[in-house]
């Protein structure tokens, strides 16, 4: 007889381990959602809640301390249009914006060629220009208003009497004091932006000027097909930076002039304060404010459009 043999046991598989929530969050792809979420919730509470209470304030009547609050709808946005500070410090802010932007980048571009250039003391004179960037912007106003001052007494005036000239009213008049603080301004802000488009033309390879010389280019066709197209995304940026600082400006102008003489140097950032603080009319505040957020988001997507135009022209 043979032997029986033992019937084979029974395979005993392990069940696989469950996965984790994490390893089910990263199948689902979701896991660079994860590593955002800390600018999320910063974006939310500094700048989306804030916006949702601006909006809801600019259709009441709230003061700022009061608890009875009253829904007045668009009233607020009415009366900002008809508020003469309110229109002047408008037309401030835009000018201030449009020259600073337009001076600054005329400036900064060929300010920039000429650092790049190899010259004995080249280091020492990037860091002259670059220094007025440093200093706070409300230290150099009152500085600049001492210099600037109307009276025979600022340094400027003093300086053109010695010469038998009479005092001039640089922060007294409201032409000159529009002038004053956007050269001011330009003095202050060149020097960085020459900076930012020096870095661009030195990422560019020389052998781009070295092919485009034994081609037989000039100076202003290398300029004009080489250097210009290739600066393209730095004077994007730059031009986003000046436009957005320049709309929202604030402590150049309050230090220099205090936003006079009357409202000639008024800006919107100074008449939102001072409407929704020191007077208390913080829905007509808040209104500016959301009339203010639209404008800028309207004026950035219309450069970055063009911006963007730009580079394909030039690319």
């Amino acid at each position: 007889m043979g032997t029986a043999t033992a019937p084979p046991r029974p395979v005993i598989r392990q069940a696989a381990p469950q996965p984790t929530r994490l390893e089910r969050l990263r199948r689902r792809g979701i896991e660079p959602y994860l590593f955002t979420l800390p600018v999320i919730v910063v974006f939310v509470v500094l700048f989306a809640v804030p916006l949702v209470y601006s909006f809801y304030y600019s259709l009441t009547d709230f003061n700022g301390y009061s608890t009875d609050v009253n829904f007045v709808g668009f009233e607020n946005y009415t009366t900002i249009w008809q508020d003469t500070s309110m229109l002047a410090a408008l037309g401030f802010t835009l000018l201030f914006t449009v020259a600073t932007t337009v001076a600054i980048t005329v400036l900064a571009i060929p300010l920039a060629l000429i650092l790049n250039q190899k010259f004995f003391g080249r280091n020492l004179v990037r860091s002259v220009f670059f220094f007025p960037s440093v200093v706070s912007v409300a230290i150099l106003g009152l500085v600049w208003g001492f210099i600037l001052a109307p009276l025979g007494s600022g340094v400027i005036n003093s300086v053109i009497g010695w010469f038998g000239a009479q005092p001039v009213a640089w922060l007294a008049e409201p032409t000159l004091a529009k002038f004053s603080v956007v050269a001011v301004a330009v003095w202050s802000g060149t020097g960085w932006h020459a900076v930012l488009y020096l870095a661009y033309l030195q990422a560019i390879p020389s052998e781009f000027y070295e092919a485009a010389s034994i081609d037989g280019a000039s100076r202003w066709q290398r300029f004009r097909h080489l250097t210009l197209p290739l600066l393209t995304p730095a004077i994007t940026i730059s031009q986003l930076l000046l436009l957005t600082g320049g709309l929202k400006v604030y402590d150049l102008p309050y230090t220099l002039t205090g936003g006079g003489p009357g409202f000639a140097t008024r800006t919107l950032t100074q008449s939102i304060i001072e409407n929704g603080i020191a007077q208390g009319e913080v829905g007509k505040a808040s209104a500016l404010s959301v009339v203010f957020f639209l404008a800028v988001g309207l004026i950035i997507v219309a450069q970055l459009a063009l911006s963007r135009r730009l580079e394909a022209r030039f690319s």
